[in-house]
Protein backbone atom coordinates (compact mmCIF):
# COMPACT_ATOMS: atom_id res chain seq x y z
CA UNK A 1 0.00 0.00 0.00
CA UNK A 2 0.65 3.35 -0.43
CA UNK A 3 0.92 6.17 2.02
CA UNK A 4 0.22 10.04 0.89
CA UNK A 5 1.02 12.38 3.33
CA UNK A 6 0.35 16.21 3.42
CA UNK A 7 3.42 17.98 5.00
CA UNK A 8 2.40 21.30 5.95
CA UNK A 9 5.05 24.06 7.21
CA UNK A 10 3.92 25.49 10.19
CA UNK A 11 4.03 29.31 8.66
CA UNK A 12 1.90 32.02 8.07
CA UNK A 13 1.36 31.33 4.54
CA UNK A 14 0.55 27.85 2.97
CA UNK A 15 3.17 26.01 2.24
CA UNK A 16 3.31 22.32 1.93
CA UNK A 17 3.66 19.22 -0.13
CA UNK A 18 1.79 15.96 -0.73
CA UNK A 19 4.11 12.83 -0.91
CA UNK A 20 3.54 9.25 -1.79
CA UNK A 21 5.55 6.84 0.23
CA UNK A 22 5.38 2.72 0.58
CA UNK A 23 3.58 2.04 3.87
CA UNK A 24 6.63 -0.41 4.97
CA UNK A 25 8.81 2.78 4.26
CA UNK A 26 10.62 3.99 7.50
CA UNK A 27 10.29 6.83 9.59
CA UNK A 28 14.24 7.72 8.08
CA UNK A 29 12.68 7.23 4.88
CA UNK A 30 10.12 9.84 4.84
CA UNK A 31 12.59 12.55 6.75
CA UNK A 32 14.47 11.94 3.48
CA UNK A 33 11.47 12.33 1.44
CA UNK A 34 10.26 15.56 2.94
CA UNK A 35 13.69 17.09 2.95
CA UNK A 36 14.09 16.80 -0.46
CA UNK A 37 10.46 17.98 -1.02
CA UNK A 38 11.11 21.31 0.60
CA UNK A 39 14.81 21.77 -0.79
CA UNK A 40 16.75 21.15 2.46
CA UNK A 41 20.45 19.91 2.52
CA UNK A 42 19.70 16.80 4.86
CA UNK A 43 22.92 17.87 6.92
CA UNK A 44 20.68 19.02 9.79
CA UNK A 45 19.56 17.09 12.45
CA UNK A 46 15.40 16.08 12.98
CA UNK A 47 12.91 14.01 14.85
CA UNK A 48 9.40 13.17 14.84
CA UNK A 49 6.73 13.69 17.38
CA UNK A 50 3.79 11.83 18.13
CA UNK A 51 1.00 13.74 18.69
CA UNK A 52 -2.74 13.53 19.44
CA UNK A 53 -5.61 14.70 16.82
CA UNK A 54 -4.74 17.87 18.10
CA UNK A 55 -1.43 18.40 17.37
CA UNK A 56 -0.06 18.38 21.05
CA UNK A 57 3.52 16.65 21.01
CA UNK A 58 4.21 13.71 22.29
CA UNK A 59 7.04 11.13 21.80
CA UNK A 60 10.15 11.91 20.30
CA UNK A 61 11.61 10.03 17.34
CA UNK A 62 14.54 10.78 16.39
CA UNK A 63 17.17 10.41 13.65
CA UNK A 64 19.98 9.20 15.31
CA UNK A 65 20.11 7.60 18.97
CA UNK A 66 21.70 9.82 21.16
CA UNK A 67 21.13 8.20 24.67
CA UNK A 68 23.94 6.95 26.76
CA UNK A 69 23.94 2.97 25.83
CA UNK A 70 23.96 2.78 22.04
CA UNK A 71 20.73 0.54 20.78
CA UNK A 72 18.66 2.23 23.70
CA UNK A 73 15.93 4.38 22.50
CA UNK A 74 14.38 3.46 19.11
CA UNK A 75 15.64 5.51 15.75
CA UNK A 76 13.48 6.74 12.94
CA UNK A 77 15.07 4.06 10.72
CA UNK A 78 13.27 1.15 13.29
CA UNK A 79 9.67 2.51 12.69
CA UNK A 80 8.07 1.54 9.56
CA UNK A 81 5.13 3.83 8.56
CA UNK A 82 2.68 1.31 9.19
CA UNK A 83 3.42 0.74 12.95
CA UNK A 84 3.21 4.41 13.46
CA UNK A 85 0.34 6.10 11.01
CA UNK A 86 -3.11 4.24 9.98
CA UNK A 87 -6.69 5.46 9.31
CA UNK A 88 -7.00 5.98 13.22
CA UNK A 89 -3.56 7.64 14.19
CA UNK A 90 -3.09 10.37 10.80
CA UNK A 91 -1.22 12.61 12.26
CA UNK A 92 2.99 13.25 13.48
CA UNK A 93 4.95 16.11 14.01
CA UNK A 94 8.74 16.56 12.15
CA UNK A 95 11.02 19.19 13.20
CA UNK A 96 14.22 19.71 10.95
CA UNK A 97 17.17 21.58 12.06
CA UNK A 98 16.93 22.17 15.85
CA UNK A 99 18.98 25.58 15.69
CA UNK A 100 16.10 27.25 13.26
CA UNK A 101 13.65 24.76 14.20
CA UNK A 102 11.28 24.14 10.92
CA UNK A 103 8.33 22.64 12.11
CA UNK A 104 6.25 20.28 9.74
CA UNK A 105 2.56 19.43 10.65
CA UNK A 106 2.38 15.47 8.57
CA UNK A 107 -1.13 14.07 7.98
CA UNK A 108 -1.70 11.03 6.17
CA UNK A 109 -4.53 11.82 3.92
CA UNK A 110 -4.94 8.64 1.99
CA UNK A 111 -3.76 4.98 2.02
CA UNK A 112 -4.35 3.29 -1.71
CA UNK A 113 -3.22 0.67 -4.10
CA UNK A 114 0.55 1.43 -5.07
CA UNK A 115 0.73 2.66 -9.22
CA UNK A 116 2.10 0.50 -12.04
CA UNK A 117 5.35 1.82 -12.77
CA UNK A 118 5.30 4.76 -10.16
CA UNK A 119 8.70 4.97 -7.90
CA UNK A 120 8.10 6.07 -4.18
CA UNK A 121 8.42 8.10 -2.54
CA UNK A 122 7.17 10.34 -4.60
CA UNK A 123 6.48 14.27 -4.61
CA UNK A 124 3.08 14.42 -6.25
CA UNK A 125 1.85 18.05 -5.57
CA UNK A 126 4.13 21.64 -4.37
CA UNK A 127 2.68 24.55 -2.97
CA UNK A 128 3.94 27.50 -2.11
CA UNK A 129 7.70 29.03 -1.91
CA UNK A 130 10.45 28.32 1.42
CA UNK A 131 10.63 31.32 3.29
CA UNK A 132 14.30 32.29 3.99
CA UNK A 133 13.63 31.59 7.61
CA UNK A 134 11.39 29.49 10.19
CA UNK A 135 9.17 31.30 11.93
CA UNK A 136 10.37 31.89 15.40
CA UNK A 137 8.70 29.49 17.84
CA UNK A 138 7.68 30.80 21.31
CA UNK A 139 7.95 28.30 23.76
CA UNK A 140 5.82 29.12 27.22
CA UNK A 141 4.21 26.66 29.93
CA UNK A 142 0.96 27.32 30.85
CA UNK A 143 1.07 28.84 34.17
CA UNK A 144 -0.71 28.54 37.53
CA UNK A 145 -1.99 31.84 38.81
CA UNK A 146 0.56 31.32 41.66
CA UNK A 147 4.52 31.55 41.26
CA UNK A 148 4.33 27.98 43.23
CA UNK A 149 1.83 25.94 40.93
CA UNK A 150 1.27 22.74 41.78
CA UNK A 151 4.37 22.76 44.38
CA UNK A 152 2.25 24.48 46.88
CA UNK A 153 2.61 22.80 49.75
CA UNK A 154 1.01 25.18 52.23
CA UNK A 155 3.57 25.63 54.73
CA UNK A 156 4.71 28.82 55.53
CA UNK A 157 7.78 30.31 58.18
CA UNK A 158 5.76 29.98 60.92
CA UNK A 159 5.70 25.84 60.25
CA UNK A 160 9.47 25.23 60.25
CA UNK A 161 9.74 26.67 63.89
CA UNK A 162 8.82 22.95 65.06
CA UNK A 163 12.46 22.32 64.22
CA UNK A 164 14.19 25.17 66.27
CA UNK A 165 15.31 23.45 69.91
CA UNK A 166 15.27 20.30 68.39
CA UNK A 167 18.44 18.84 70.19
CA UNK A 168 17.97 14.86 69.20
CA UNK A 169 20.03 15.24 65.69
CA UNK A 170 23.43 14.15 66.35
CA UNK A 171 26.28 17.20 65.17
CA UNK A 172 28.45 15.45 63.36
CA UNK A 173 31.06 18.45 63.13
CA UNK A 174 30.71 19.67 59.35
CA UNK A 175 31.33 22.84 60.41
CA UNK A 176 34.75 23.11 59.12
CA UNK A 177 33.88 21.74 55.59
CA UNK A 178 31.49 24.82 54.90
CA UNK A 179 34.20 27.72 55.20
Amino acid sequence: MVYKFRVILDAEEDIFRDIAILEDDTLEDLHNAIFNAFGFDGMEVASFYTCDETWNQEDEIPLFDTGDVPGEHKIMSDYPLSDILDKENTKIIYVYDFINMWTFLVELAAIEEQSAGATYPETLFSHGEMPDEAIEKNFEADMHDDIYGEFEDDLDEDDLDMFEGDDSFEDFGFEENWN
